[in-house]
């Protein structure tokens, strides 16, 4: 046997098997479901001696680290399943975004208003510079500023 499924084995239950043999074969699921799903099938030790790592790779075309990562997230959730064969949820947005509600009003309600004395028009350039003098709202870059006017079918004329 692969030290590291002495490591971590994966048992799975007669429920569990046979709610992934269901997954594999029925209905419409992610590719990528339906590949950790297998090797899991084949990782399973409850029904016996497990094929070597390569033999398994072989088997379901995937790689080693595949079979080590999908056995690793399996230890992690505690045995669970359906958490190791779903997508992995993301508890956070990586950045908040700087524009929120008011700040997307008060830009509107500035690329709405008259313009500066000496333009015929606004201008996404001219915006960011007026924003950047503005000491409420955060410094926006003018590609930003041409997202949110875009968003609300703002059009500068």
């Amino acid at each position: 046997m692969v030290p590291s499924r002495k490591k971590r084995p994966v048992v799975l239950t007669e429920s569990d098997r046979a709610e992934l043999v269901r997954l594999t074969r029925t209905g419409v699921h992610p590719a990528s479901m339906i590949m950790r799903a297998r090797v899991l099938l084949a990782l399973d030790t409850s029904a016996g001696e497990v094929d070597a790592k390569e033999v398994l790779a072989a088997r379901l075309g995937v790689s080693g680290e595949t079979l080590r990562l999908v056995a690793k997230r399996f230890a992690e959730t505690g045995g669970d399943v359906h958490a190791t064969i779903s997508r992995k949820q993301r508890a956070l947005p990586p950045v908040a975004s700087v524009v929120t509600g008011e700040v997307e009003a008060r830009l509107i309600a500035l690329a709405c208003s008259a313009p500066p004395p000496g333009y015929g028009r606004w201008s996404l350039r001219l915006l960011e510079k007026h924003v950047a003098l503005i000491e409420d709202i955060p410094d926006l870059d003018h590609s930003t500023i041409g997202r949110v006017l875009k968003k609300r079918n703002c059009v500068l004329t």
